[in-house]
């Protein structure tokens, strides 16, 4: 094997393991390993570039654009207004929840679907007492198993028939050629999801984490003849107090948020501390202060207050860091109330608390607060507490229109898939369902240039040979063709719970052509289990990004993902296997 071969398998190596360890985000790892493979001489300048060339890179990008105008005109909410009616049934109650997101998932992004139900699910939980631990997760799993059912499902699936429409143009798959073997999955799974949530979920009610505020919250008042008056916050002792740190002032009615060191306290201020409530002692040990006489702190009190929940997402800029040391308040106009993990709120010091992924933030903010980081990667999941519905508006079903109109197109062969989907990105730009601004906040750079740098990547392996001797190596194994249909199903699902879909399909297609090519086998069975693979994230909460979306809220535990979508990954596997050669055959 020449040593560009060696060089890209070095470096795709050391890629994979960056991308499983989690520090930096999927693109720069990939974009990183593309510049060294340039700069050694493995890959030249158009192969690198090759990827931003892609139809199928840009189709999901357009993707994006139409999913924001169904977004944005509150498409989804239409749709969830309708279903979630009165429980009556523990099946009936889950069906209610996984149906039409897996309906949905199957022509949307998976994240905007989710996005919407979840703080609906909570509602919805919370007002007929259901156990919401037993229906976020079998949501987040549904949006993967929609995502099977047809080629815009999942950006992987535009990806991977891109690739083979590049190799093989008369084997490129229809919009709906996935639905014989994603529908049948699909509806095996959701069965599957209605028994086992039963057993193999808790009954745990994550929608209660963050109750009440005032949970969280001492409420302190400056004493007018006391000693504190005139004095700054700084020279009043009422920073780094250790357990509590003081979040607002509350003057003649008006709000004073992340006040600073400098501010001066007068006469009836009403101070308001977050952190352990077993502080409040500590506070009255302060000559000056006393506690609040009538206790106010509530979301409908003042209107520049408002209090969101949040997800924090792996590409959070404070992961790892203290609260206090990523100066989080300062970054992003809003205190940390409390802090859950794991479905427990973490006690002692808030400003110590080291962020990770999964963490669900209660945050006093000001109301812009949830517009402005709603599509931000910082944060997962943005959602007001108790905060009124987002209205809805008249165009949501011009905006299904429109995506029902791309879908024809494609289906009937009329347009090929990017035209279409350019024409519906155009049609949602031009009615006004969407803004050109909160199109372009919704197109996920991050998956984009993932995508495109994984192409470069994927081409290193297969022309400096790198591909074929892995292929050998795997076709060591067995030279079964049955055999083979399974390790590509393991082997994918085991990577993509390791790094992202898109990643591990790219890099995974170039071993497997290989060693189809070798045998000379029908390459669609092949990359049509591979796509089934990448969607089948279900065994951890890393594995997908809605699954971390639903960590928080749910009040899961990672064996809960083990137990629950082990099982599923199973069940995926088995059917898709058995159905696959059937539909496709292996030669």
């Amino acid at each position: 094997m020449p040593l560009s071969a060696w060089l890209a398998l070095a470096v795709t190596g050391l890629c994979i393991l960056l991308l499983a360890w989690g520090r930096w985000a999927p693109e720069l790892v990939l974009s990183g390993g593309l510049t060294l493979l340039l700069l050694a001489g493995v890959i030249d300048v158009p192969t690198a570039l090759a990827g931003l060339s892609q139809p199928s890179v840009a189709t999901v990008a357009l993707m994006y654009v139409l999913v924001a105008g169904i977004r944005e005109t509150g498409g989804v909410e239409t749709i969830v207004r309708h279903l979630l009616g009165r429980p009556r049934h523990p099946a009936g109650t889950l069906l209610r929840v996984v149906l039409p997101v897996w309906l949905l998932s199957a022509f949307l992004n998976n994240t905007p679907v989710v996005t919407t139900f979840i703080p609906a699910v909570l509602t919805w939980a919370r007002r007929f007492k259901l156990p919401v631990a037993r229906l976020l997760l079998p949501l987040s799993y549904a949006a993967m198993l929609g995502g099977t059912c047809t080629l815009i499902g999942t950006s992987t699936n535009l990806v991977v028939n891109g690739l083979l429409a590049r190799r093989h143009p008369e084997l490129a798959l229809g919009l709906f050629d996935l639905a014989w073997i994603g529908v049948p999955v699909g509806l095996a799974g959701i069965a599957y999801l209605v028994v086992a949530a039963r057993w193999l979920l808790p009954d745990r009610n994550g929608a209660r984490l963050f109750a009440d505020p005032k949970e969280y919250t001492i409420e302190m008042e400056v004493d007018p003849a006391g000693p504190l008056v005139g004095k700054t916050i700084e020279a009043a002792g009422l920073r780094h107090l250790g357990d509590v740190y003081l979040v607002e002032i509350e003057r003649d009615g008006a709000l004073l948020a992340a006040v600073g060191p400098g501010e001066r306290l007068r006469g009836g201020d009403r101070l308001v501390f977050a952190g352990s409530t077993h502080a409040a002692l500590d506070l009255q040990q302060i000559k000056g202060l006393r506690p609040s006489t009538h206790s106010r702190f509530g979301l409908a009190e003042h209107p520049d207050r408002c209090i969101v929940e949040v997800v924090v997402s792996p590409d959070c800029a404070l992961m790892g860091q203290t609260i206090r040391d990523g100066r989080f308040r300062t970054l992003y106009g809003a205190a940390v109330l409390a802090v859950c993990r794991e479905g427990k709120r973490v006690e002692g010091n808030l400003g110590r608390i080291r962020l990770q992924p999964a963490d669900t933030l209660l945050l006093e903010t000001r109301p812009s607060f949830v517009e402005q980081y709603r599509h931000a990667r910082d944060f997962l999941l943005v959602s007001e507490v108790d905060g009124p519905a987002r209205p809805l508006h008249e165009k949501a079903w011009l905006a299904w229109s429109i995506l029902a109109a791309v879908v024809a197109l494609a289906a009937s062969g009329a347009l090929d898939l990017f035209k279409a989907a350019l024409a519906g990105a155009a049609a949602m730009l031009v009615t006004g369902c969407c803004t050109f601004a909160k199109a372009r906040r919704n197109v996920d750079t991050s998956v984009l240039l993932t995508i495109a740098a994984a192409f470069g990547l994927g081409s290193a392996l297969e022309t400096s040979g790198a591909g074929r001797f892995l292929a050998a190596g795997l076709l060591r194994l067995s030279d079964d063709p049955y055999v083979l249909l399974a390790l590509t199903y393991g082997l994918v699902t085991l990577l993509t719970s390791l790094i992202s879909n898109n990643a591990a399909a790219v890099l995974v297609f170039p071993i497997l052509m290989a060693a189809v090519e070798h045998f000379q086998l029908n390459p669609l069975p092949y990359l049509v289990v591979l796509m089934l693979a990448a969607s089948s994230s279900f065994a951890t909460p890393i594995g997908y990004q809605t699954n971390l979306m639903v960590y928080g809220p749910g009040g899961y535990r990672f064996r809960d993902y083990l137990r629950c979508g082990g099982g599923l990954t199973l069940v995926v596997g088995l059917v898709g296997l058995w159905l696959v050669p059937k539909l496709w055959p292996l030669r």
